[in-house]
């Protein structure tokens, strides 16, 4: 089996698995009472969502870590004489599972904790995130030895030293929460996330990294079977369970492909995201009340112009897909 078709079949088996468990997942989060908080400040529409069973992460985390385990295991235990895992996929599985705790930890605290309706403090939630990512960084950096930074049409390594550790930090965290402000829509972080795992695991494909492109399409078949569930009228909201997660696990596998300024266009959505919420609270400070966009992150701004929900997702991932399209020929050049 070529390694594009085994890439792919692990999408496909991912998949499947994410849609066959998905019904009993909502079933026992309705149990539980695990259900969304709505913030009063949104757009009204959004009042019909309270309730809606949230963390939904786990719907895709599972397979995700599940699929990657069992194909070490027969490796291991040499079921078969193929390496379907590479050591260097470990960090970012890992780092899926950190942030996901970060993120289950911060869900609940906002449903059932202290901080109901808010959840963790959003100090100490940066401080998580800030030594996480250091950590993840340096591993990055130092264990997988992965080039610091390549750049379109400049066909060798540039090396960047000792700050390329805390440029890597910041582009972690700041990932993790620009999903998270992405995760406001059905479907949005989802397909918007999907489409960028997409577009670096076809780059890491083209590098040779065999291993960190199976592990891309392995997450992009979990999110769609995740959306099977998450389209609009969502069924369950992935939470910041998921959506932290998601964001730390792109930003590492963009960091291990040495293409990552190509972020800021293949996952254009969720940097505008954070932009509008940077602008929106930098203009409320300085003009002393006065607001930039009508409400951010960007996509509730749209909502107030008049789009529905479904023509803001839609549009949001159209532009996705060209700035996709748009980074993997440039990673080509």
């Amino acid at each position: 089996m070529s390694e594009t078709s085994l890439a792919l079949s692990l999408a496909g088996f991912s998949f499947i698995m994410t849609v066959i468990w998905g019904g009993p997942l909502i079933r026992i989060l309705r149990h539980l009472k695990i259900g969304k908080l709505i913030r009063v400040e949104g757009p009204e529409r959004h009042f019909a969502k309270m309730g809606t069973p949230t963390m939904g992460g786990v719907m895709f985390i599972l397979p995700v870590i599940l699929i990657t385990v069992l194909l070490n295991f027969v490796s291991i235990m040499g079921i078969t004489q193929r390496r379907y895992l590479g050591s260097s996929i470990l960090l970012p599985v890992l780092v899926l599972v950190a942030y996901a705790v970060l993120g289950a930890v911060d869900d609940w605290e906002g449903i059932r904790g202290k901080r109901r309706g808010q959840g963790m403090s959003a100090r100490v939630k940066f401080i998580a995130q800030a030594v996480l990512s250091l950590t993840v960084a340096a591993a990055i950096k130092y264990l997988l030895r992965t080039p610091d930074l390549f750049l379109p049409g400049i066909p060798v390594e540039i090396e960047l030293g000792w700050i390329y550790i805390p440029l890597a930090a910041f582009i972690i965290t700041g990932f993790s929460n620009a999903v998270n402000f992405t995760d406001g829509l059905d479907g949005l972080a989802g397909l918007i996330t999907a489409t960028a795992f997409t577009a670096f695991g076809g780059i890491a494909a083209m590098q040779g990294q065999d291993y960190l492109a199976r592990f891309c399409f392995t997450v992009v078949g979990a999110l769609f079977g995740f959306l099977w569930f998450n389209v609009h009228p969502a069924q369950l909201i992935m939470g910041d369970t998921g959506s932290l997660s998601l964001g730390a696990t792109l930003a590492v596998v963009a960091l291990m492909t040495g293409q990552w300024p190509l972020l800021l266009l293949i996952a254009i959505v969720p940097v505008s995201e954070v932009l509008s919420v940077i602008i929106q609270v930098s203009y409320f400070k300085a003009t002393k009340g006065k607001r930039f966009f009508k409400m951010a992150p960007i996509h509730h701004h749209f909502e107030l112009l008049g789009w529905s929900e479904t023509q803001v997702v839609q549009r949001f991932w159209l532009i996705s897909l060209i700035a996709a399209m748009l980074g993997i020929g440039l990673a080509l050049a």
